[in-house]
């Protein structure tokens, strides 16, 4: 396994991304519950007979952070310096989340992205700077070597950030994933890191 790096902060122009932390909780519950409409369509949910699984706030972080220190996943908030006093960078706001799931290590060396940003914040181009900014840490950083993304047919926005960095459609996976009730079809989209060349954040520029 490649030598973990988290907690691990990345940037560049006015986005960045920073692990997801316990005090976290009053500024992404707020961001949440402004955007449930805008939300609901794309969210996970459980299957009929899971179990909920319901815990707090900072004890979800707590657990996603110990799980990054073992490698397992990147837990990200997007923050977004265009809202900022310039130089501000600690007021930075909350503005989305990424998150780096199912790293797996050895012969497969994959993992999957997952994100979502706050409808007020979308169309600048925030997500897919985010996105390219995790995919370059994990090829480059981590040694990875493959990174999926599952999106609704139907989520439009989704799509046009995996366009806009170059992923290549591998084809679609009949009821994937349980989201917003039901399970639901997803487009797969991949990117080896023999296909990148500098990485993405270079191909944003």
């Amino acid at each position: 396994m490649a030598t973990i790096h988290w907690p691990v902060e990345l940037r560049h122009g006015q986005v960045a991304l920073r692990p997801l932390r316990a005090g976290d909780g009053a500024e992404w519950s707020a961001a949440r519950q402004r955007n449930v409409s805008w939300l609901r369509p794309w969210d996970a949910t459980q299957p009929p007979g899971a179990e909920d699984g319901a815990r707090t706030f900072r004890a979800m972080a707590r657990d996603w952070n110990r799980q990054a220190r073992y490698g397992r996943m990147l837990p990200f908030v997007i923050t977004y310096g265009g809202a900022a006093a310039p130089g501000a960078r600690a007021k930075w706001p909350l503005v989305g989340q990424l998150t780096v799931s199912g790293i797996t290590y050895g012969s497969a060396r994959w993992a999957n992205l997952g994100y979502w940003v706050d409808e007020q914040y979308a169309g600048r181009g925030i997500v897919p700077t985010a996105v390219a900014l995790a995919a370059d840490h994990c090829w480059f950083a981590l040694g990875l070597h493959r990174l999926e993304v599952a999106i609704r047919p139907e989520n439009k926005a989704s799509l046009r950030v995996v366009e806009k960095l170059g992923f290549r459609y591998e084809g679609e996976r009949p009821r994937f994933l349980h989201i917003d009730g039901d399970w639901r079809d997803h487009r797969i989209f991949a990117l080896n890191v023999e296909e990148v060349g500098p990485g993405l954040v270079a191909r944003l520029k």
